[in-house]
């Protein structure tokens, strides 16, 4: 079999992959050739792809174990749990929940103590124009700080939100309550250390609602900077959609952003699979906001 041939989109990610069809498990050197794309390119695109639900997540479980969707249990695929439905499609006639996915900038499943390692969105149907998707590269976001504000970031802790999703608050009632009864606010390092590269990103997203053992009001002046820095538009890769389009991306090291930048009247239906993260979080409380906030002090002392 011919090896994958890969092709970069963009300076700070973005690749296309040719040559790989994602219905047949992928031979060792295919294999080798696409992990090592992923890591360096961070968001791989996999263009005329025709595969069924059951066929994504195959596809996804080469890369580690697909995440169920316990935590977002209303959104899934009725016969397959690890294919979650982004769609602006009715559904029973009501207008679907996913409908405004992804409008701010963030990383999947980072409301959970085990954030996506990565994800596989699948593009069935699309608008005439636009639906794109923008990726963020948190390498560059990290490694373009100054020293002064990398040292202070180093330490901190930053407390994610679910309730924080874009348009959360306008979704199914008692769905909103038992979303957030299985997602307490959850901290996690703002500058992790990634797993496979071994190089430091900044873990930061739209999503977080303060950093641990700092209030709100105290929080938000670093927050909007962060956040406005990692997705300058040198750092961004956007992609524009094509059906039957399959793009996986790595979620440890990107931010991403769905854009409402098409007729809503017109259908943008997708499926994705995400693979389930390292343990990286814990939930919040009194006592450990505490500590941390001793422990943050202490190391910029």
């Amino acid at each position: 079999m011919t090896s994958p041939v890969i092709t970069p989109l963009g300076y700070a990610a973005g690749a296309s992959v040719a040559g790989a069809d994602l219905r047949r498990p992928l031979e060792e050197d295919a294999m080798k050739t696409i992990t090592s794309a992923w890591h360096k390119h961070l968001m791989l695109v996999f263009p005329d792809q025709r595969l069924s639900p059951k066929e994504l997540i195959d596809f996804t479980s080469q890369f580690g174990q697909v995440e169920r969707n316990d935590n977002v249990p209303y959104y899934r695929h009725p016969e397959h749990p690890e294919v979650l439905l982004i769609s602006n499609k009715t559904t029973n006639g009501k207008p679907s929940q996913t409908r405004n996915t992804g409008r701010n900038w963030h990383a999947d499943l980072t409301y959970t103590d085990r954030p996506a390692k990565g994800s596989v969105l699948m593009c069935q149907e699309k608008p005439e124009v636009g639906g794109d998707t923008m990726f963020a590269n948190l390498y560059m976001a990290y490694e373009t700080l100054s020293p002064t504000i990398r040292k202070f970031i180093d330490t901190l802790e930053a407390v994610h939100d679910i309730t924080l999703i874009k348009g959360f608050s306008r979704r199914d009632p008692e769905q909103i309550k038992e979303m957030t009864r299985l997602n307490p606010p959850i901290a996690h390092p703002v500058v992790p250390v990634h797993p496979e590269t071994g190089k430091k990103l900044l873990f930061i997203s739209e999503r977080i609602r303060n950093f641990v053992g700092m209030t709100e009001e105290e929080s938000k002046p670093l927050l909007d900077f962060l956040n406005g820095h990692a997705t300058s538009p040198e750092f961004v890769y956007r992609h524009r959609w094509s059906v039957n389009d399959v793009i996986m991306w790595d979620n440890r090291a990107t931010l991403h952003i769905a854009l409402p930048d098409f007729d809503q009247s017109q259908s943008r239906h997708m499926l994705r699979c995400s693979l389930l993260g390292e343990h990286s979080g814990y939930v919040i409380d009194n006592e450990t906001s505490e500590i941390s906030m001793k422990s943050a002090l202490a190391a910029i002392s």
